[in-house]
């Protein structure tokens, strides 16, 4: 019988894992993303100036708020999607972050993320998508902090109308 059972949880456990792993996929991009845009360091340290600068010449309307707008999302972005919080919400805003990365900059250059194109933006928007559909899964800390409550009264008031 406890084969049963673990055969069954098997592809539950699977899918939840997998949830690890998209989180990993898109939070690890966006925080390296997010402190080079913040905090000027890392493989794009571009700092807050020179976001701005870029997001300038792209003719983005307030550009030093921009910079800080994406520089800050995608920095504490990443922190939430690592630990598994508000993953749905900060998902969504990511996904519009990369979108428009793709259109305002990438597009123009093609596939190959080698020559500037959407190859890696469009698949984190995909990512963040996906993210967006499927919530943080069992494995984060937003469903430690939210829904064992929720499940536990749930359990309790299953138990009371069952006697």
């Amino acid at each position: 019988m406890a084969e049963t059972v673990s055969r069954r949880d098997s592809p539950e456990a699977a899918s939840q894992l997998s949830l690890i792993f998209l989180r990993l996929a898109l939070g690890i991009p966006m925080l390296v993303g997010g402190v080079g845009k913040v905090f000027g360091i890392g493989p794009k340290p571009l700092g807050p100036e020179g976001f701005a600068g870029f997001l300038a010449s792209l003719s983005v309307p307030f550009p030093s708020i921009a910079a800080w707008g994406v520089g800050l999302l995608e920095l504490v972005g990443g922190i939430l999607l690592l630990a598994g919080l508000a993953v749905r919400i900060t998902s969504a805003l990511i996904a519009i972050d990369m979108l428009v990365a793709t259109v305002l900059y990438h597009l123009p250059n093609g596939y190959p993320a080698t020559s500037g194109g959407i190859e890696l933006t469009l698949a984190l928007a995909l990512l963040a998508v996906a993210l967006v559909l499927s919530g943080p899964g069992s494995l984060s800390l937003e469903y430690v902090l939210f829904n064992r409550a929720d499940s536990a009264a749930d359990v309790s008031q299953s138990r009371s109308t069952d006697v």
